[in-house]
This record gives C-alpha cells, sequence and structure tokens, in this order.
C-alpha cells in the first residue's frame, strides 16, 4: 500500500461507535470521522442507546444530512452490546472502534490501515491523550498521561512500536474479530483487553504504534470521575479474578495503596489513643507499632503533594490544585472498586457502567 494505491483497491472501513447520554461529545467525535483522509469508501454505524439528554436527536439530524452515517438501536445501552450490533450491521473489512469521548486525527484511519497492512496484525492501536477544557478536566488528563496516575501504560505514555497486550480503542481485521466471537457482552468495561487476550490466544497479533494518537475528553466532575473509575476498577478486579496469570502486578498498585492508607489510618488512631491512655506493658508496645502505621497515609499525602506541584509547575496552579483532588479520587474510587470485584462483593456487577 502507497501513497499512489487507486482508492479502488483500498480496503473499506466501518467506524463502530457506540452512544449513550453523549450530547456534549458525539458530533465532535462524528466530525473527527468524516473528515478522515483515508480515501478508502467508508461508513460510520451509531449504536444508539436510550439516551435522555438529546443525543438521540442530534445523531438522527446528522445521519439525515449525511447518509454515510448510520443509526441503530442498542436496546442495553451498553457499551460491548452496541459495538457488536455495530459490527454485524456493517460490511467493510476493517472495523475501527470509535468512542464518542474521542477525536480522530485526520490520518488515524490511513496509518491503521498502512500499519495493518504492513504488519499482518489482528488489531492495530495506540495512544489515548488527554486533553481538558478545564482546570479540573486538565488535571483529569494530567493523571491519565503519568505513571503516577494510572500506571504507565503504553496506550497513556507511548512506548515502541510492536506488539503489545492491548491498545486503546483498535482497528481491526474483521475476519479476526468475527473468529473469536466479538466483545463479551457480560464484560461493561475491560472488554478491550479481555477481546484483546483473546485475539492474542488464537494467534492474531495486537499491534501498538505510537503513530496513532486520539484525543480522549475526560469526564467534566468529581462525580462522575469516581463513579467512572470505580466502575473500571470494579471490572479490572473481576477480570483479575478471572485470568489472574494474564494480569500485570500494577493493576494490584491501587488497592494495595488503599488497603494501606486505610488500614494506617484506623491502626494508627487504635494506637495514638493508647498511648494518650497511658497503655502499659504489652499494650504500650502495641500501641507504639500501631501508630507507627501513620506512616503509609502520611506517605502517600507527601506523593500527592509533590506530584501536585509538579503539575502545578507544568501547567498552572489551579490544574495543580485539582489535581490534588483528582489523583486520591482516581486511587480510592479504582482501588475500591477493584477489591470489591475481585473478591466477588458486589451482587450485580453488570448494572456497573461508570458512566
Amino acid at each position: 500500500m502507497t501513497p499512489n494505491t487507486p482508492a479502488s483497491s483500498l480496503p473499506g472501513v466501518s467506524y463502530v461507535m457506540p452512544v449513550l447520554n453523549e450530547v456534549t461529545h458525539v458530533e465532535a467525535a462524528i466530525d473527527s470521522l468524516l473528515s478522515q483522509d483515508y480515501r478508502g469508501p467508508f461508513d460510520v454505524i451509531v449504536a444508539l442507546g436510550p439516551s435522555i439528554d438529546g443525543t438521540t436527536e442530534l445523531v438522527e439530524r446528522l445521519s439525515r444530512v449525511d447518509p454515510r452515517i448510520q443509526v441503530i438501536d442498542n436496546p442495553t445501552g451498553s457499551t460491548p452490546s452496541g459495538l457488536n450490533v455495530a459490527i454485524n450491521a456493517s460490511h467493510n473489512p476493517i472495523v475501527v472502534r470509535v468512542d464518542a469521548h474521542s477525536v480522530l486525527p485526520s490520518d488515524y484511519t490511513r496509518i491503521a490501515v498502512e500499519t495493518m497492512a504492513r504488519t499482518n496484525a489482528a488489531n492495530v492501536g495506540g495512544i489515548m491523550q488527554a486533553e481538558g477544557t478545564t482546570p479540573f478536566e486538565d488535571a483529569v488528563a494530567a493523571a491519565y498521561g503519568s505513571a503516577i496516575g494510572l500506571g504507565g501504560g503504553q496506550h497513556h505514555l507511548g512506548g515502541e512500536e510492536g506488539p503489545a497486550e492491548t491498545v486503546y480503542l483498535g482497528v481491526f481485521r474483521r475476519e479476526w474479530i468475527k473468529r473469536v466471537g466479538l466483545f463479551n457482552e457480560e464484560i461493561r468495561r475491560g472488554q478491550d483487553w479481555e477481546l484483546n487476550r483473546r485475539l492474542r490466544e488464537a494467534g492474531g497479533v495486537v499491534w501498538f504504534t505510537p503513530k496513532l494518537t486520539v484525543t480522549y475528553r475526560p469526564r467534566p466532575s468529581l462525580e462522575k470521575l469516581a463513579r467512572q473509575f470505580f466502575s473500571t476498577g470494579m471490572w479490572r478486579g473481576d477480570l483479575a479474578r478471572r485470568f489472574f496469570s494474564s494480569n500485570a502486578l500494577k493493576y494490584f498498585a491501587p488497592p494495595v495503596a488503599v488497603l494501606s492508607v486505610a488500614l494506617g489510618l484506623l491502626l494508627g488512631c487504635f494506637g495514638y489513643f493508647g498511648l494518650v491512655g497511658n497503655a502499659q506493658g504489652p499494650a504500650l508496645v502495641i500501641s507504639w507499632i500501631f501508630t507507627a502505621l501513620f506512616i503509609f497515609p502520611v506517605l502517600y499525602l507527601l506523593l500527592v503533594v509533590v506530584a501536585s506541584i509538579g503539575i502545578a509547575a507544568r501547567r498552572g496552579i489551579r490544574t495543580g490544585a485539582w489535581f490534588l483532588v483528582v489523583l486520591p479520587c482516581i486511587h480510592f474510587s479504582w482501588g475500591t472498586g477493584f477489591i470489591l470485584g475481585f473478591l466477588k462483593l458486589t451482587s450485580n456487577i453488570t448494572a456497573h457502567t461508570g458512566r
């Protein structure tokens, strides 16, 4: 495949996008698909969930203006079911997963298809580059793009091109995604990682390239951010239990931090009150040991403060101030959710979508 390859010989592309209550972002996401410089044929399949914020009317209006946009129903509103109904409604040999919060650069599809032809990969993806429009969103974006925030995966921080465990979004060969059975609709979050695991087990290559960078719009409020990461952590914990050997140790860092800080505070207070109460003998020793556990929350607080100072120096004081709140929100929401999911302490995990 070269720049002079006739458009008629380029493989067709289907963009599949599950959408639910995304009136703020969906038009920009769709516009970025219509503006791709890829010269091959394409269509846009929007799987529309039961939205209540005006998304339905907006997407239907866009489809009436441009016949390349096809709207289909996704009655459950879940991401994996939306992806599957969109894939089944499409026909092109290349399937591009798109998120309503993402904006693809104009060369995204062209680079992905060229990379797929060069590597014979089953799935090609790149970097999720979070960008905010407010100091709060900018702080969330900073957390996404730092090792201390989300652990430093390739699809957040970048790295060398090559085979990967998973990638952000994904550009799939239809033959491969159909062969392994599409997305698992029982997994409401983390379905990308689980599908990529099946692709790799079936002998397919998941290929990361830093040339693919997708702009992502973070959640706009602390409540939505906490809900998103609690749900993500819960599903990650569930997947870690199901496929323990396939999970990197980095996924256990937030839950370990949550437990260390929580136990440090609880036992530290218990020990301190023992000292204040003039404990004697073995009780005094235990009180001192428990009081020393305050070191865990203190170290965590120092870590957050130092990281926030660094963010403030690079991105402004307001962003740095929000980072003081955003970072613990991400860690504790994700970590608490992970513990609940890993230990099966939730009665209905499928209800948690993080929206």
